[in-house]
């Protein structure tokens, strides 16, 4: 199950606009009509390369999972997880334009997280994009030219509101500081909404298989739902239709990779469905 090298066409450039930069120019996809996936010769196909461990984000070059490019786009798969398939009905019913592209002016993170090393190790990063929050501030010349690039990591504050916190406040084991935990037993904590997004030949060398079967198998067993893990071996990067993660951080996100400071970390495995499954 192995598909020959696709049919390229030379990148689109204008001569004076595009080539200081060396960003191309976009390809909106048409859609009027339905393009099959399923097909290991699709012509003018010229996917946004990507350079996954380059510590230069434009080196390594932005993910691109949007339906406005195909030609151009650099995944398999879809944002949102399992939830694009509401966008689908969203479509569907007249009440989503096909066209929109968010606003995303107001999506810089908060606070600052990285580069680290290890954004730069293909064996260390492997499942998210460690660049997924910076979309405005580093691929901002491609938002610029019209490419409709999402970010996959949400960066904000929030107020979380803990029965046992309330209750340790009240026992009096729990002392408010007034910027962390609040007398009426709020925390006020960072947080970050990650979208999953998998270097397919590393999550294929952490499971001990090799790639190809790697995308065999997850084409099996999603009944042939993403073709493109057979038919498009060039594209090495997938957004999976599975939920993503939250983090929650008390304190100064800033101390977290200090290593003389105690961390305390806890995994919480929430339930999306019945036990049974």
């Amino acid at each position: 199950m192995s598909a020959p090298p696709l049919a390229k066409k030379p990148r689109t450039s204008t001569p004076g606009k595009n080539d200081d930069d060396g960003i191309p120019v976009p390809e909106t996809t048409t859609l009027d009509y339905v393009n099959l996936t399923s097909h290991t010769d699709s012509f003018g196909v010229d996917p946004i390369p990507v350079s996954w461990g380059h510590p230069d984000p434009l080196v390594r070059g932005p993910i691109i999972c949007t339906v406005r490019h195909s030609s151009q786009r650099n995944a398999i798969g879809a944002h949102s997880g399992s939830y694009c398939i509401y966008t689908g009905l969203a479509v569907a019913a007249g009440k989503l334009n096909p066209d929109y592209v968010p606003n995303l002016k107001l999506t810089r993170p908060v606070f600052q997280i990285g580069p680290h090393k290890s954004w730069s190790d293909p064996k260390k990063v492997a499942s998210i994009d460690p660049f997924g929050h910076l979309t405005t501030e580093v691929y901002g010349a491609y938002l610029d030219k019209g490419f409709d690039i999402r970010p996959t990591i949400a960066i904000t504050k929030a107020h979380i509101d803990l029965p046992e916190t309330r209750e340790a406040v009240a026992a009096g084991r729990l002392i408010p500081d007034g910027k962390i935990l609040m007398p009426n037993g709020q925390s006020i904590v960072s947080k970050a909404a990650i979208e999953p997004v998998w270097y397919l030949p590393e999550i294929a060398r952490r499971f001990g298989c090799t790639e190809t079967m790697l995308r065999q198998s997850i084409f099996r067993m999603t009944n042939g739902m993403y073709p493109e893990l057979i038919t498009r071996p060039d594209i090495k990067i997938f957004l999976p239709p599975i939920g993503g993660l939250t983090i929650y951080i008390w304190g100064d996100p800033d101390t977290i990779p200090d290593e003389d400071i105690e961390l305390t970390c806890r995994v919480h495995d929430e339930c999306n469905g019945s036990d049974v499954f």
